[in-house]
């Protein structure tokens, strides 16, 4: 039943590709079904089968779940322990991983921070906010119950939920001498402070599953920090060595759980060469430095962000396509001959408030990021996946920052996303069940002849 089942749906990309969007949903549902009753480790259920799931991994430049090779088509979708903590809002949790895993989306990246303020999880250094956590619990338990895989973020560098400028507004409180948000990445209390929140998380036990954090395989990575720069010093040395001290840190408590820095990409001094592929001068003046924050020990892949609508101009243009084609391929280049890791584009996406914008535009956009992708893995590239900025169920607008897209009411990037998943699912499971990843010994060109589904057209 199982390999007729595989016969039909390889008939169907065979002959008929590209097939209408009906038969791309009906090869995708065969697909499904068949991980499903192939594969235990992606069985939905309520603590069942933990042990088969199992934890991402990395092997060279790839993602492996159980010797499977794992590209990402994910999500992001920032607020969700905000609004885990109301039970009249904690239904938007479940709604937004309900819609997003009928999507086949199977990674979401998301806040395990709120610093001081509304809501906060940590109110003061190391003094948290129990029914907070509870919140983020809930989380990571919804994600699971959906097969969905976290990557929790631990701290962000700008204000919003607090970030680096609250830390060091709680060092000037206890009498430290600083004078800019950057000490952040060098006053040794606040490190301490740091340090400690990222205890707290790791050795959280799930009030819900009843697991620590660090034994979680429903956490695909920890993110040191949304975004973080440090423009005191455009060197990179302050820089770099919180990322290397941090890293330290993370891996002494968990060293299973792979582990990101959270970057924007921007190149730095280490690379002169590269200084051309950043959006403009400043950005290789803000502290960060691609290629040697990412060789810094203890960080397991590359991230970097795709904003053309805010690096280059707020009005959309075609140049916003050519700069995302080049900025990718820049980067998966990079990480490939020079990091041998996988890169995850982590952040991208249209703000509809953008001058000119208009759905066509957005759509291209994401098209070409998904094209690249889909290009990388053709030659077995760093190219491991990519998150939209950002998915929403609906009611939740209110939170919108100008990129929220609600798949009910975006029909044509429901499709795009639908076909994304669909076409690295299949080329996941295939690989595996055809030579259990030894395709990758073989000639690109032979194995992508026999995965069409993987061709970019549409």
């Amino acid at each position: 039943m199982r390999r007729e089942l595989v016969g039909l749906a390889a008939m169907a990309i065979d002959n008929a590709f590209p097939p209408p969007l009906g038969l791309h949903i009906v090869v995708f549902l065969l697909v499904s079904f068949m991980v499903l009753t192939t594969n235990p480790q992606v069985l939905h259920g309520d603590g069942r089968n933990e042990a088969e799931w199992g934890m991402v991994e990395k092997k060279g430049n790839v993602f492996m779940v159980k010797n499977q090779p794992f590209y990402v088509n994910g999500f992001n979708t920032y607020w969700l322990m905000l609004l885990a903590v109301d039970q009249s809002t904690r239904v938007k949790v479940s709604e937004v991983f309900q819609q997003t895993s009928s999507a086949g989306l199977t990674v979401c990246r998301t806040w395990a921070f709120n610093d001081g303020g509304w809501r906060a999880l940590q109110k003061s250094p190391s003094v948290y906010d129990e029914d907070v956590f509870k919140a983020l619990d809930f989380v990571v338990s919804e994600a699971k119950k959906y097969k969905i895989r976290l990557i929790l973020s631990l701290s962000n560098n700008w204000e919003a939920y607090g970030g680096k400028a609250q830390y060091v507004k709680w060092g000037k409180d206890a009498g430290l001498n600083l004078t800019s948000d950057d000490d952040f990445f060098s006053d040794s209390t606040v490190k301490e402070y740091y340090k400690a929140h990222v205890k707290a998380i790791l050795t959280r036990v799930n009030a819900f599953t009843n697991i620590t954090y660090k034994d979680d395989p429903t956490i695909f990575a920890w993110e040191l920090m949304n975004e973080p720069r440090c423009q005191s010093d455009p060197s990179g040395d302050k820089l770099q060595a919180w990322i290397q001290e941090m890293a330290m840190h993370v891996k002494s408590i968990d060293p299973l759980h792979l582990l990101e820095i959270g970057t924007e990409g921007f190149y730095g001094p280490s690379t002169p060469e590269r200084l051309q592929l950043n959006p403009n001068t400043f950005a290789g003046q803000v502290g960060t430095d691609f290629v040697r924050n990412h060789k810094a020990l203890g960080i397991d892949f590359a991230s970097t962000h795709i904003y053309p609508d805010v690096w280059l101009s707020h009005t959309v243009s075609e140049s916003h396509i050519l700069f995302a084609q080049a900025w990718m391929q820049g980067h998966i280049g990079d990480a490939e001959q020079k990091l041998g890791m996988p890169v995850i584009f982590g952040e991208f996406g249209v703000n509809s408030r953008d001058d000119s914008f208009n759905t066509t535009f957005r759509d291209t956009f994401i098209q070409t990021i998904y094209r690249t992708l889909l290009n990388s893995t053709k030659t077995g590239g760093s190219g491991a996946g990519s998150l939209l900025w950002q998915i929403f169920p609906e009611g939740v607008e209110y939170m919108d920052d100008g990129y929220a897209m609600v798949l009910s009411k975006s029909p044509s990037v429901s499709k795009m996303v639908s076909l994304q998943s669909w076409r690295l699912q299949n080329f996941n499971t295939r690989c595996a069940w055809k030579c259990r990843w030894g395709c990758r010994k073989r000639s690109p060109k032979n194995m992508f002849l026999e995965n069409e589904e993987l061709r970019d057209d549409d």
